[in-house]
């Protein structure tokens, strides 16, 4: 039979040849990739250290953590810190809106904050959210919001004495809801006592007041600690806050933190008169 014109007779045996060494070279290929990956492996998991005393070799077992030096760990905490003040700073010159889309994105932000401030808490003399426990723990049941929570202690500590409704940007633990504190879930004139402990942050604080206001009933007590160096002018603090609608009851000072307890007289007006430098953001030095 004669072979049509065009097609050439050798073409079989050749392209057999020819998928047969593609295939030899596709297995060393993939065998030399898995023998690197075995020795990379075998690599990170015994990597030889220098015993300084003994001037010996030791080798780490597999699975078991690599120890960080001194020098190490000290740039670790130094990266740990400057990432926290660039987060809190964010926090308190940006507007609420705005962090919280920030955090929603990538709630690692929240709990790397988190992780700071309570490396910053560690070293106070003391912590207002302790004396807000404390006062509420000598009272009959109410409803109270904690909000910008945090860890929401207020509920952990409180929960079977008060109903407490915890707000924060991310949902930390069960506790706590997540929101901007502009706009939290919860009905007008439901709420007894609202609590922001170290929680004014962001340009546009005053919403938060003007939501704890809708949400307290008439009579209702909202209770702010706020870090001393923040407040300018006490006097005119407190006058933007009884424009809201409140009445100051009481305030105290320490070296570090002011306190005020307000109760709710009536209904906030329908315009917020802006009021710039009530409060200045808190921001941490470089150490």
């Amino acid at each position: 039979m004669k072979q049509p014109k065009g097609e050439s007779s050798a073409p079989k045996d050749r392209v057999s040849g020819d998928q047969s060494k593609v295939s030899k070279k596709a297995l060393k290929l993939q065998r030399l990739k898995e023998l690197l990956a075995s020795k990379q492996a075998q690599k990170l998991h015994a990597e030889p250290r220098a015993n300084d005393k003994a001037n010996k070799v030791t080798v780490r077992s597999a699975g078991q953590p690599k120890q960080l030096t001194a020098m190490q760990k000290e740039m670790q905490k130094k990266l740990s810190g400057a990432r926290f003040r660039w987060i809190n700073e964010a926090m308190y010159t940006e507007t609420g809106a705005h962090t919280y889309a920030m955090v929603q994105a990538d709630p690692e932000i929240f709990a790397e904050y988190h992780r700071g401030f309570a490396e910053q808490a560690r070293r106070w003399p003391e912590n207002p959210i302790d004396a807000i426990i404390a006062q509420l723990r000598e009272r009959s049941r109410v409803v109270v919001a904690d909000l910008g929570c945090g860890e929401a202690r207020l509920a952990a500590e409180l929960g079977t004495q008060h109903a407490v409704h915890s707000f924060d940007l991310v949902a930390h633990n069960e506790h706590v809801t997540a929101c901007n504190i502009a706009n939290v879930p919860l009905d007008a004139g439901s709420v007894d006592v609202a609590v922001f402990c170290l929680a004014l942050m962001g340009t546009d604080f005053m919403q938060f007041i003007r939501e704890a206001n809708r949400i307290l009933r008439v009579g209702g007590e909202l209770k702010i600690a706020e870090v001393v160096s923040r407040v300018a002018d006490v006097d005119a603090f407190v006058g933007a806050l009884e424009e809201q609608g409140f009445r100051l009851d009481r305030r105290r000072a320490s070296k570090m933190f002011i306190m005020l307890d307000l109760t709710k007289i009536s209904k906030h007006p329908a315009k917020l008169r802006a009021v710039p430098g009530l409060l200045k953001p808190c921001i941490y030095k470089r150490r």
